[in-house]
């Protein structure tokens, strides 16, 4: 009797999508340590009013709400693009030879090219429902300001967006997407704010990092009027509105009568990890399974495999409240690597607090070896990865390799956030033979990490 195989590609109905967004935190054990004032004081909810619409603030600080409603607006352009679907690399699979089943839950399918514009179609409609002119952000390879362009332009509000200088300019064309979606895009550090006006005195030639152009968006959004910011990783509400990921592969594996045994996603602020995990870490931690999760990182910017557990500022210019995270230190300068989306020094505080309490695992991968994954995974499953999900497909592989050793049919899960056409110049030079590897020393790290604040009251 032929065995009845799963489809290449699920995709759930319309009528199937969630409407309600899923809060981790509300399951937790032990929730993260909250967000601190620069003085010691735990930050309130109206402490971050100045930085965030009330809303958003309110999810933000909300550890108690399991499912909170998609408002319809939302809704009506999640329909556009979602479900999105849960795929059998069948391909990959009989190319490695493993008896491991390889999933894979594609975020790809939208303008943005990526996971991003679930939360960019939330945080902007929160802004126009309260009224603001405009909001601010910061990109790293640029999904995330592609995305927020799109939701921005949609919902008529002002946008300004500060790139990383070296995303800037390895990759012209988001730029040129945004700039299409009539946002405003800054090579950042820039000479637009006082941050990076003392940031370039100090280093003229500075590639930057997510954690200083967050500094300078944070900067125009609290000193314009009817502005404010936001954000596109590490934040718990951001984790939130991505659940959407998870929830919608758990309703895929329902439909096939499966369940992962190992979840892997990159890991650069967690948003794309921390939304598909959602569901399978609230089953972990209630004991009705326990599949391996795997944070995947850069080898060039390692936050949860050499970072330290501690309070940091969640940028560069050490003017945001402190987060309880691993962290490299908020100065530390990432190498100009091209998973632009993963340069960043620290990770999300609900990420953290499950790695620290060891509910996930955590490995870090060179970047020729990612693009390695990568090239294999376009030529078997016709998708060219970003360079940040290709992180997930070396973990799969590699797991699906060790599979392959030990004869275990295990079913693998990893989240495919998004494609890779804008980034080319880095296909190009992986292709040339060009592309090189950067991993940080112990003293490299130590010079970050020595400057971690001291806050009152905390050891």
């Amino acid at each position: 009797m032929t065995e009845l195989k799963a489809p290449h590609r699920l995709y759930l109905h319309e009528g199937e999508m969630p409407t309600q967004w899923y809060n981790l935190r509300a399951d937790m054990k032990e929730l993260p340590d909250p967000m601190l004032l620069p003085n010691g004081q735990v930050a309130t909810e109206e402490d971050i009013y100045p930085v965030f619409c009330k809303k958003l603030a309110h999810q933000e600080m909300d550890n108690e709400t399991r499912f909170v409603d998609i408002p319809d607006e939302v809704l009506d352009i999640y329909k556009v693009y979602r479900p999105s679907p849960l795929c059998r690399a069948y391909d990959l699979e009989k190319t490695l030879g493993t008896p491991a089943k390889i999933y894979y839950k594609f975020e790809g399918n939208n303008t943005s090219g990526s996971h991003k514009l679930n939360s960019a179609v939330a945080q902007a409609y929160y802004a126009k429902d309260e009224g603001l002119k405009g909001i601010t952000t910061e990109t790293g390879a640029g999904q995330w300001g592609t995305a927020l362009a799109e939701a921005a332009q949609y919902f008529g509000i002002d946008l300004i967006v500060y790139m990383v200088k070296v995303s800037y300019e390895q990759k012209p064309f988001r730029k040129a997407v945004m700039e299409t979606f009539d946002a405003r895009v800054i090579a950042s550090p820039s000479d637009t704010t006082n941050v990076g006006r003392a940031i370039l005195a100090e280093d003229p030639d500075n590639s930057g990092s997510l954690g200083t152009a967050i500094s300078e968006a944070v900067e125009v959004a609290v000193t314009t009027e009817g502005y404010r910011y936001v954000l596109g990783s590490v934040l718990n509400q951001v984790l939130l509105h991505q659940s959407i990921i998870g929830l919608e592969t758990e309703l895929a594996f329902q439909k096939l009568g499966e369940y992962p045994d190992i979840v892997i996603g990159c890991a650069g602020g967690g948003s794309n990890l921390g939304g598909l995990v959602a569901p399978f870490m609230r089953d972990k931690i209630q004991g009705k399974t326990n599949p391996r999760v795997i944070a995947v990182e850069p080898a060039s910017c390692p936050s949860l495999t050499r970072g330290r557990y501690a309070y940091d500022f969640c940028d560069t210019g050490k003017t945001t409240p402190l987060a309880k995270m691993y962290t490299l230190g908020a100065g530390f300068k990432p190498s100009a690597n091209h998973a632009g989306g993963l340069r960043y020094h620290g990770m999300s505080p609900i990420l953290s607090k499950l790695y620290h309490d060891g509910y996930m695992e955590a490995v870090s991968c060179e970047q020729t070896k990612v693009f390695e994954a990568a090239k294999l995974f376009a030529q078997r499953e016709t998708i060219l990865p970003a360079p940040e999900s290709a992180h997930a497909i070396r973990c799969a592989i590699d797991e699906a390799l060790k599979c392959k050793e030990t004869g275990e049919a295990k079913t693998i899960l990893f989240g495919l956030t998004g494609t890779g056409y804008f980034d080319l110049m880095a296909y190009t030079q992986y292709n040339d033979g060009a592309m090189t590897d950067y991993i940080p020393t112990d003293e490299d790290l130590a010079k970050s990490l020595d400057e971690l604040p001291v806050v009152p009251g905390i050891e």
